[in-house]
């Protein structure tokens, strides 16, 4: 029955949705949730267990904290300093992919792009220019920046509370790697699209139809929040404990109702994740036994070229949350776990940037642009 349960949930987690009905990725994580306890393969005390809390309250705080950047206008400003300072599509792309990848290396990735998708967008329509390499780098380079910390996205925050793996640590690891990803992704997409980035062309903006009005206040403060943030997280303080009070804090105000900063979180993106920890550790329970451990053991996964080719395979199979979930009991077995982890969190962020499905931020990019009838294929 586990089998059933764990396959049926993944199998909604690589295709979107179940066909014919209105069934979502959240949805299939916590319907698959509810029959592992109701299959008795988990009792509910061992699925309450199962949810790692520490990433939950990481992740939300994170949320609320983007929400609040969100509602200042803060991402809007930052997309219009770019516009003044870009006179080619060439540094337009830079600009985009310089603004993107580095609040995703310390704010998630996906919040990121759900905030930037539209105004580059409206970016590129204000300038002539054809939408999609600049809608394309929105997610690449979400995705090449967030490999640098453990607050980047999703995935690296599973890893860095099961591994248990400092701030500073993670980050000294993975940022050149980060760095590298997003020269290469610069590279790639300008000579993906020669006809865009290497004609003799000036960039020209038409004015903005109204004037852009931002929250100082709102803004000021939630930066300040953010900057003490990455300073505690360095500084080896609970990166959970860290941002749930950083919420909190932007929470405390006289002016901005909660209700808004509520609608900005990803409340089916928590929900996906507490429905996967249990769906995850159902399948340990009931499919993983000696045998499962000795057959993925002889893959060698201490080898870490096999670990980054497994790891982006599955990553591109049923996207990288559900992958770094179900690598968990293999690699906390290997002598060197934290090395793993670290090859893990490369492999599966990065692997998001071969296909569209390859990570949640990508699928949001291509919502978001499909919503203003621009449509990002496969």
């Amino acid at each position: 029955m586990a089998l059933a349960i764990f396959a049926a949930t993944y199998l909604v987690m690589a295709i979107g949705k179940l066909p014919g009905y209105r069934l979502d990725r959240a949805g299939a994580a916590l319907l698959g949730a509810s029959l592992m306890i109701w299959s008795g393969e988990l009792s509910l005390e061992e699925a309450f267990q199962s949810i790692d809390l520490e990433t939950i309250v990481l992740l939300l705080g994170m949320m609320i904290v983007v929400a609040n950047l969100h509602l200042s206008r803060f991402f809007e400003v930052m997309n219009e300093w770019v516009i003044a300072r870009a006179r080619h599509p060439l540094a337009l792309l830079v600009g985009v992919i310089l603004v993107s990848g580095t609040l995703s290396a310390f704010l998630v990735n996906d919040a990121i792009c759900l905030v930037m998708t539209l105004p580059v967008l409206d970016i590129a329509k204000r300038l002539g220019r054809d939408p999609m390499p600049y809608l394309l780098a929105v997610p690449i380079a979400s995705n090449a920046g967030s490999v640098a910390t453990i607050t980047g996205n999703p995935q690296n925050m599973i890893i860095g509370s099961i591994a248990h793996i400092p701030y500073g640590t993670f980050a000294a690891n993975l940022f050149p790697v980060a760095v590298v990803a997003l020269l290469l992704a610069t590279v790639l997409i300008a000579l993906t699209h020669p006809s865009e980035f290497f004609k003799r062309a000036t960039l020209s903006p038409a004015p903005r139809q109204r004037p852009l009005h931002y929250h100082r206040g709102l803004a000021m403060k939630s930066v300040a929040v953010t900057v003490a943030m990455v300073a505690l997280f360095f500084a080896g303080e609970a990166v959970a404990k860290v941002a749930i009070l950083g919420g909190a804090l932007l929470l405390f105000t006289r002016r901005v109702k909660p209700e808004r900063v509520y609608r900005d979180i990803d409340w089916p993106l928590l929900v996906m994740f507490i429905g996967l920890f249990i769906v995850v550790a159902g399948a340990e329970k009931s499919l993983l036994d000696r045998n499962a451990f000795a057959a993925v053991g002889r893959l060698d996964l201490a080898n870490i070229s096999i670990l980054s080719v497994l790891t982006a395979a599955l990553s591109n199979l049923v996207s990288n949350v559900p992958a770094v979930l179900v690598m968990k009991p293999f690699v906390t077995s290997l002598a060197d776990p934290t090395r793993a982890w670290l090859v893990v969190a490369m492999a599966a962020t990065l692997a998001g940037n071969f296909t569209l499905i390859g990570s949640v931020a990508n699928l949001i990019v291509a919502q978001r642009a499909r919503s203003r009838g621009f449509e990002i294929g496969f």
